[in-house]
């Protein structure tokens, strides 16, 4: 089986960096990407993936807009937090709004390439 990922991130050089660094997991497939909440919020919830990995700080808005309507309407989708402003109150506010882990762009990068590997390795 495939897990699906939705990458929500509004730099295009993480962005490729992010697709580039999951493409040769196996088991692992991008089904889409988006730069604003306004965009990804509608695509993530028509794509219903299996793992949606969001940036903090997005076009006009906040990913935790992102977080919480997410996971309001499709608790079952896991969603993974990443950014560079990684202090502990917003690594706890993720968690609390429903974030399944939350990596510091700067010192944990390649951990979501070992989540997302992990998680492909037990879909069903």
């Amino acid at each position: 089986m495939v897990a699906t990922v939705f990458l929500v991130e509004d730099s295009p050089l993480v962005l490729e960096r992010l697709q580039a660094m999951l493409a040769p997991v196996e088991g692992v497939r991008v089904v889409g990407s988006a730069a604003s909440a306004n965009e990804a919020i509608p695509a993530i919830l028509a794509a219903r993936p299996d793992v949606v990995i969001l940036d903090l700080k997005l076009q006009e808005s906040s990913g935790f807009d992102v977080l919480r309507a997410v996971h309001k309407r499709e608790p079952g989708i896991d969603v993974y937090m990443l950014s560079n402003f990684a202090s502990e109150p917003y690594r706890r506010f993720a968690l609390r709004h429903g974030a399944r882990g939350f990596f510091d762009k700067t010192s944990e990068f390649e951990r979501v390439r070992d989540v997302i590997a992990e998680r492909a390795a037990t879909v069903h």
